[in-house]
């Protein structure tokens, strides 16, 4: 997979074959970037459930001031540590825990997070209310998901799409009143 954007364009990340892993296909991270705009300079990101880490590399790649992986599973999590050496990238930071503990836990706030659970999972709708208190004001969040999502009247949807089987979605807080 590559680098679509930004100073790492056309760099190659690699990952391993592991159950669930779905890294995000180029089409929907173009779309996304161009939802976020194509530069995220001083931008806090959270990418969690990173899988490959091609959300959160992506937004590294385009100047975001700080990146922080949550990712459980270790292989997913040894190549995903490969791919930041290799890409000598700054401002990083991994988290080897699951990403809804992580979410309840963390007390910094960020500006994007980037949230695509595994699609089997029931993480969502307590992820979604948990993550308001992890925004920085003005922040969002990219919701990626396998089926259309209920969303909770405190967050409004910014902007939205479907790639076949793959729902994705730009949420803000401040549901529609």
């Amino acid at each position: 997979m590559r680098i679509i954007g930004g100073e790492l364009r056309s760099r190659v990340i690699t990952f391993p074959d592991a159950p669930g892993l779905r890294p995000t296909p180029d089409r929907i991270r173009e779309t996304l970037f161009n939802w976020l705009g194509q530069t995220l300079y001083g931008r806090t990101c959270l990418d969690l459930f990173a899988g490959s880490g091609a959300l959160g590399i992506e937004a590294a790649s385009r100047g975001a001031a700080q990146v922080s992986f949550v990712e459980l599973n270790p292989a997913v999590l040894r190549a995903l540590r490969a791919n930041l050496k290799n890409l000598a990238l700054g401002n990083v930071f991994v988290h080897p825990q699951d990403g809804l503990e992580f979410a309840t836990r963390d007390v910094k706030c960020y500006d994007v997070i980037f949230l695509d659970p595994p699609f089997a999972s029931d993480y969502l709708p307590r992820l979604l209310e948990v993550l308001p208190a992890r925004l920085n004001p003005g922040g969002v969040v990219y919701v990626e998901s396998g089926a259309a999502v209920d969303i909770p009247s405190s967050w409004r949807i910014l902007k939205s799409g479907r790639a076949g089987q793959v729902y994705y979605q730009l949420l803000g807080l401040g549901g529609d009143d």
